[in-house]
């Protein structure tokens, strides 16, 4: 409701502007008045005030020179005008719900999280596990890559982000979850040197990415 009752103060704020600066023809003048108390009235509506019974040029009738059956009538046409504009206020957000259930029930969507707590392997340099989702009947992945460096000490590379390495395979749909299998698989790359009993420093070699395990569930 705060929402709602601030986006029509912006809306009133402009057109007073509109109206103050005596640029607009009487037809338009005439026109923007009438949407101003339009406004006004579906406001105090909303938030449960008066309701301010006006004449067709949007005047407030004076009740002291106005007739009591007069002023009934022009209640009640004002109380129509409003009930009409909340019920098609009610029937856009009934039809933008509805549009939204049958996107979401036609492409329903899922996520899985995951959460590295360690990674007991003794590699001896650094490594980069990659984590993905793999569908072992059609041998092919599924997802993108979950990367995270691990540094030959044990520990992340980002030591940041120690004990908060988690990802969200998201997007998964309705096909998806017809699969016979999905594995989550887990791979290994060592990245150093070309061989690990290489010790001859005239050999030596860096930055090589070497297979070194993989594990599925």
């Amino acid at each position: 409701m705060f929402r709602s009752v601030r986006h029509m103060i912006y809306d009133l704020i402009e057109w007073r502007s509109q109206i103050l600066s005596g640029t607009l023809p009487q037809d338009e003048l005439k026109e923007l008045k009438k949407k101003v108390t339009a406004k006004i009235d579906y406001g105090n509506r909303i938030l449960d005030l008066d309701l301010v019974v006006r004449d067709e040029d949007g005047n407030i009738l004076d009740p002291e020179q106005t007739s009591t059956i007069s002023l009934f009538r022009a209640h009640e046409i004002a109380s129509k005008q409003v009930e009409e504009r909340l019920q098609e206020e009610k029937s856009q957000k009934q039809n933008i719900d509805i549009n939204r259930q049958a996107k979401f029930a036609a492409t329903p969507s899922f996520a899985l999280f995951v959460n590295l707590k360690n990674v007991v392997c003794k590699i001896g340099e650094d490594a980069e596990v990659l984590m993905s989702l793999y569908d072992p009947l059609e041998s092919k992945f599924i997802s993108e890559n979950y990367l995270v460096r691990w540094s030959s000490c044990g520990l992340p590379k980002d030591i940041d982000r120690l004990h908060n390495l988690r990802a969200v395979f998201t997007d998964l749909g309705s096909k998806d979850l017809k699969r016979e299998k999905i594995s989550f698989v887990c791979q290994i790359v060592r990245v150093g040197r070309m061989e690990l009993r290489d010790n001859n420093t005239r050999k030596l070699t860096s930055g090589l990415r070497r297979p070194f395990g993989v594990a599925g569930k």
